[in-house]
């Protein structure tokens, strides 16, 4: 079986999800064992819009994030927009990055072309399709962005904390057995 067939890569982010990436576009981060950490999702899912376009995947990450919101993240960083402009002003650009990219994937990528009545209206939300850019709605989110390339400070700051981006064992390679069973 080959490990990153897209096939496969697709195999394993739905058994990281736990449910099917129906939009899944592409991984825009591997981890250090090759497997996906963020993917890029249209923002079209079943003819509907989806504007968040980096996904975290990575069961690892989702679990030392949530740790980290049940610690009160969230409302520090909610604090730090509002009283930090500088870091408030990374914040929105991070956000305009967000609604840039996720505008050009309009005019990039075919199967989603037919859908230009929720452009417009992807035009007025941030990452996640926040609208007020103020507001966090989850920490997972600006991470995925981070790691996908978006200089978003909540992002890089949550690195920061988390340290070691990687599990110490290999979790994901369960998967492979999983499909290889499934076949």
């Amino acid at each position: 079986m080959e490990f990153n067939s897209d096939k496969v890569l697709k195999k394993i982010i739905n058994k990281q999800l736990g449910t099917k990436a129906t939009n899944f576009y592409k991984v825009a981060y591997f981890c250090i064992y090759n497997f996906p950490v963020v993917i890029e999702s249209l923002p079209i899912k079943e003819g509907k819009p989806f504007p968040t376009i980096h996904y975290l995947t990575c069961p690892f990450l989702i679990k030392e994030i949530s740790r980290l919101e049940e610690k009160g993240y969230i409302k520090y960083f909610e604090g730090k927009i509002k009283n930090d402009e500088k870091f408030r002003l990374k914040v929105f650009k991070a956000h305009q990055e967000i609604v840039i990219k996720r505008d050009k994937l309009f005019d990039e990528v075919q199967e989603i072309k037919n859908f230009e009545q929720w452009r417009k209206q992807l035009l007025n939300v941030g990452t996640g399709g926040v609208k007020d850019w103020t507001k966090v709605k989850c920490l997972h989110l600006h991470v995925a962005d981070y790691l996908s390339g978006i200089d978003n400070p909540i992002g890089e700051e949550v690195v920061n904390l988390i340290g070691n981006l990687n599990c110490k064992d290999k979790y994901c390679a369960k998967f492979i057995e999983e499909i290889r069973h499934e076949n």
